[in-house]
């Protein structure tokens, strides 16, 4: 902003912070916030019915391992995009920014974490047949269960566009 003098001065903030703004309540009220956690959970919750149903047996370490159906990252990322663009516009940096952050999480998810516990596998394989006196043969397994098939990874997506879809409503509601 200019003054008397012409002289061009950065516009300073008078008004003073909203003190609610300060509260761990204020969360509540963010909706890509609530998007993206509850449909990460959502997710993890699903894991353990989709492990019963292809396994036949309860498994309740999915609700908070990694891997599986559906994918909990590719949930939590899309649902925090799509609420963002709800809520900002499907035009804005921010949309972008998260939409761009999504891409990157679930390509990573599908990809290199998906190799990565395929090669798991097969360094586990090869140390199980491994002679008891060497010393490897003790080595502890490495998690096999680290990225996720493309089917599990759209499942998450899905999942995340509609708790993201659900939430706005929810909150356009109140």
């Amino acid at each position: 902003m200019g003054d008397a003098s012409g002289v061009l001065r950065p516009a300073v903030a008078t008004a003073t912070a909203d003190p609610s703004s300060l509260s761990y309540l204020a969360m509540l009220g963010n909706c890509p916030l609530i998007a993206a956690v509850l449909a990460g959970a959502i997710a993890q919750f699903f894991k353990v019915f989709t492990t019963w149903y292809k396994e036949n047996r309860w498994d309740a370490k999915q609700l908070v391992g990694s891997g599986g159906m559906p994918s909990s990252h590719s949930a939590t990322v899309t649902a925090l995009a799509v609420a963002v663009g709800l809520q900002e516009g499907f035009g804005s940096s921010l949309f972008a920014t998260a939409a761009i952050f999504a891409s990157v999480v679930m390509y990573d998810a599908s990809g290199v974490r998906l190799h990565a516990g395929k090669q798991a596998e097969v360094l586990n394989q090869i140390v199980y047949e491994l002679p008891s006196e060497h010393p490897l043969a003790e080595t502890r397994p490495l998690r096999e269960l680290l990225g996720h098939t493309p089917s599990q990874v759209f499942a998450g997506g899905v999942l995340g566009f509609a708790v993201a879809t659900f939430t706005d409503m929810i909150a356009g509601l109140g």
